[in-house]
């Protein structure tokens, strides 16, 4: 279960007791807001995109989108999402619980959104449909072994 393999590795950071297990679904920005009584800006959402023979996962705003413009002057590629089969195969967490938390060992790297940082604290999932941990911009971006910080979205209209 991809919760546990996130519990686990939130254990080498002492923070597996800050999981926030949900009665209800968290699989979309708005469900994780409504569950968490939060804005949906502070959701951390997990967006996984392909590039080359791995993964790219971009953790920003839940009030964000993509700037396609800016994605590709980043990563050097155009913007083009995982499957729901590929975001299992490369992350081991089903598509509504995507976090960069508890990764496999491959070719997955975690970049974070200049977006969050507006926020005290944020919320990302935690590997199910129902889970979230709240964590300041400076924690997620530790504990998620995150390469850097991206500006790559833009706020949704």
């Amino acid at each position: 279960m991809s919760i546990e393999n996130v519990r686990e590795y939130l254990k080498k950071f002492g923070l597996e007791s800050k999981i926030i297990e949900l009665e209800d679904s968290s699989a979309t920005v708005e469900l994780a807001a409504l569950a968490l009584g939060v804005e949906p800006a502070r959701i951390a959402k997990t967006l996984s995109f392909k590039k080359d023979d791995s993964c790219i996962l971009v953790v920003t705003a839940g009030d964000t989108k993509i700037d396609n413009k800016k994605f590709r002057t980043e990563f050097g590629v155009k913007a083009k999402m995982l499957s729901p089969d590929e975001v299992l195969k490369y992350t081991t967490h089903p598509v509504g619980g995507v976090c960069p938390f508890g990764l496999p060992d491959c070719n997955v790297k975690v970049y974070c959104d200049v977006s969050m940082q507006r926020f005290g604290t944020v919320f990302p999932a935690c590997g199910s449909c129902n889970s979230a941990i709240e964590l300041s911009c400076d924690e997620l971006f530790s504990v998620a072994c995150a390469e850097k910080w991206v500006d790559v979205c833009v706020l949704r209209n």
